[in-house]
């Protein structure tokens, strides 16, 4: 049997997690992966431990054997050592609970001290809620009256999205956890932002000489951010039906990425510093004030039946759990402003869907082009310069620039300067959640959604969902396995510009893939 390596903590302090959803499937597929890999690692020390919480009942044995089922289907490592596994699920325990019985929490509150004694952590507790939206608020209660607050550490409390279903929702939800909760204890979180590529446009930004100085209106014609999925609704028709692409992914994940495309360099390196200057891009967002603006710059689209690579695919409207008369939207597309002296006149195209032909989330910065009246112009149509940020699934950066064809005497081609991070690092890479939850414990709320930022993203947001009620004949169908409805396009072509192809994707005979057109 292989020796187990010598573990040193790189954590400040140890504490105990608690996993509320504990046989859900986030749980299962991300939370339990995401601390196996932080203890591979050497992140996690010994003095940590982990009490997973619901309501069905689990002896410790089944706890543990979901646990190690878990890892070996979805962990980055695998459980390869007997012993090793055994000193890491010795951190596990597990409580069957009604969220609203307060003695059973005064009785998880007895047991946290149990575990805390017996691995000499000092009173850290960190919250996370793999829950539905509206039952935070119990939990966070419950915690305060079953005395799960009155340890001699930290609190902390983690969220997921959807924070709400609107502003309103919103705002009732972040009242009742702030009752029990500061801000400062308060981790919203949104898994795109734990993403390396993601978390890479600020260096890509701002510690390179030769792109600050261009980012900016006089220089960038448009900004693309595409999240595209192949799969459809899945299970989660009921949960989809009600919610839609819009307040499933635009509110969160697409505007979030906006902001860090977008934002000013912030004054010092501090979370706060840097969720200031995201707020400000978002309040920097021209609003829709009309119904007229939203048919303008807003399209959405639903599937029906299509095929993808030879599979016939069902209608949204014939999924699991949705409405035969369901005008959800599974697409939308639209042209965003950032009215600030950076941003002003650019348009931030940004589109996501389900049941399109690739599975990528990427943003491209296209930059304007040359003068088309003199020199090199004159005599070929010239590309505009591109960066492209490949964040999911493939990892990497490409730059595309203008060059001349090899063994030609004055032929110019596009050519791609390539960086692929996956194909350094491989599939090994850390998963966001890895990230965020090592941030949650030490303390880093940088890539956490602040509260106003969620508030000031639902308003934005609300304003289109308002204007798709007051006019649903706008709901535009595409074939599922097509890259959306026609409008999408038209949005685009009516700035003189076009969605470039997106890795993976065949258009007009060329191909982006890893290292570039081919």
């Amino acid at each position: 049997m292989a020796d187990i390596p010598v573990r040193e903590s790189v954590m400040t302090q140890g504490a105990v997690l608690f996993i509320f959803g504990a046989t859900g499937d986030l749980a299962r597929r991300k939370l339990f992966p995401a601390i196996y890999s932080l203890y591979r690692e050497g992140k996690l020390a010994e003095d940590f431990a982990v009490i997973g919480v619901a309501r069905r009942p689990r002896t410790e044995e089944e706890f543990r054997n979901d646990l190690y089922a878990s890892i070996q289907e979805f962990s980055r490592y695998k459980a390869e050592n007997d012993q090793e596994w055994q000193v890491f699920a010795d951190h596990f325990e597990y409580k069957s609970l009604d969220i609203n019985n307060v003695e059973g929490f005064h009785e998880l509150r007895r047991q946290t001290e149990s575990i805390e004694n017996k691995f000499n952590i000092q009173g850290n507790r960190l919250f996370y809620l793999a829950l539905a939206p509206e039952l935070f608020g119990s939990v966070s209660k419950s915690l305060k009256e079953g005395g799960m607050l009155d340890g001699k550490g930290w609190n902390r409390l983690v969220i997921e999205k959807p924070f709400g279903y609107d502003l309103e929702s919103a705002q009732e939800l972040n009242v009742e956890i702030r009752e029990v909760f500061a801000e400062e204890e308060i981790y919203r979180i949104d898994h795109y932002l734990g993403k390396e590529m993601v978390q890479n446009i600020e260096v890509i930004r701002f510690a390179n000489a030769f792109f600050e100085p261009l980012w900016n209106n006089k220089h960038i014609a448009n900004v693309q951010i595409t999240l595209s999925e192949t799969v459809g609704v899945e299970e989660r028709g009921g949960y989809y039906d009600h919610s839609g692409a819009l307040r499933d992914m635009g509110q969160n994940h697409m505007l979030q990425m906006l902001t860090m495309i977008a934002m000013e360099p912030p004054s010092r390196l501090l979370p706060e510093d840097i969720r200031d200057e995201k707020v400000k891009v978002l309040r920097s967002l021209r609003p829709f004030e009309s119904t007229e603006d939203v048919k303008t710059n807003v399209v959405r689209g639903q599937y029906t039946e299509g095929s993808y690579r030879g599979q016939q695919l069902p209608g949204y409207r014939e999924e699991d759990k949705v409405d035969p008369q369901s005008n959800t939207e599974t697409y939308f597309a639209s042209r965003v402003f950032v009215d600030n002296f950076r941003w002003a006149g650019v348009p931030f195209y940004i589109r996501t869907g389900k049941r399109l032909p690739v599975k990528t989330t990427e943003i491209v910065v296209e930059f304007k082009s040359m003068p088309t009246n003199v020199y090199l112009g004159q005599k070929h149509k010239l590309e505009p310069n591109l960066l492209v940020i490949r964040v999911n699934p493939m990892e990497g950066i490409y730059i595309k620039i203008n060059a001349k064809k090899p063994g030609s005497e004055s032929d110019i081609e596009p050519l791609a300067m390539d960086f692929c991070q996956s194909c350094m690092v491989g599939i090994n890479s850390p998963e966001a959640y890895e990230r965020l939850l090592m941030d949650a414990i030490e303390g880093d709320s940088t890539y956490f959604t602040r509260w106003d930022e969620v508030a000031t993203a639902w308003g934005f947001v609300d304003r289109i969902a308002k204007a798709w009620q007051q006019t649903p004949d706008t709901l535009e169908t595409y074939a599922a396995g097509s890259w959306g409805p026609e409008g999408a396009h038209k949005l685009l072509e009516q700035d003189g510009f076009k969605w470039w192809p997106v890795s993976g994707q065949d258009e007009d005979n060329v191909i982006w893939r890893v290292g570039g057109p081919q």
